[in-house]
């Protein structure tokens, strides 16, 4: 099952469009503004800059599971990335990644992979056809060898 098969819109309200993304390496990323591992949007920038034009892309998905540590509205979240990191890749509205409430597309990815989200900045890998690939835990930095290797095949 493809991840485009999923509802999710923007920061701005609007249905994601998946359509746009297709045909890409994708790496989905939970977010949050108040965490100790925030500074990673940075790299996340600078990865997505670096290898747009390779058919890559980074999505940004808030959630507030994890120590509320994304408490924001998705206008907060939207000036926050814009201001305090610069970011351009596209970012959706904030869901819940776990527990009940989870959005169905996590729901999928965790089924999908067997791994449970546990933090913040989790990424998933996933492949042109819009598949899971793989399951990084939140302390897998942006350039770390395994996405750029993966990136680059």
């Amino acid at each position: 099952m493809p991840v485009y098969d999923f509802n999710i819109n923007t920061l701005a309200g609007k249905p994601f469009d998946w359509s746009s993304v297709k045909g890409k390496k994708i790496l989905l990323v939970n977010t949050a503004s108040k965490c100790g591992l925030t500074p990673q949007y940075e790299d996340l920038e600078k990865l997505y800059k670096l290898y747009k034009e390779k058919n890559f892309i980074v999505i940004g998905i808030p959630s507030n599971d994890f120590m509320e540590q994304e408490p924001g509205t998705n206008e907060e979240i939207a000036a926050f990335c814009s201001t305090a990191y610069d970011v351009t890749f596209p970012m959706t509205e904030k869901i819940s990644v776990k527990s009940e409430e989870r959005h169905p597309l996590y729901q999928y990815l965790t089924e999908a992979t067997g791994e449970e989200i546990s933090w913040n900045f989790h990424k998933f890998l996933i492949d042109e056809k819009g598949e899971v690939v793989k399951s990084l835990n939140a302390r897998t930095l942006p350039f770390d060898e395994e996405i750029v290797n993966w990136i680059n095949v």
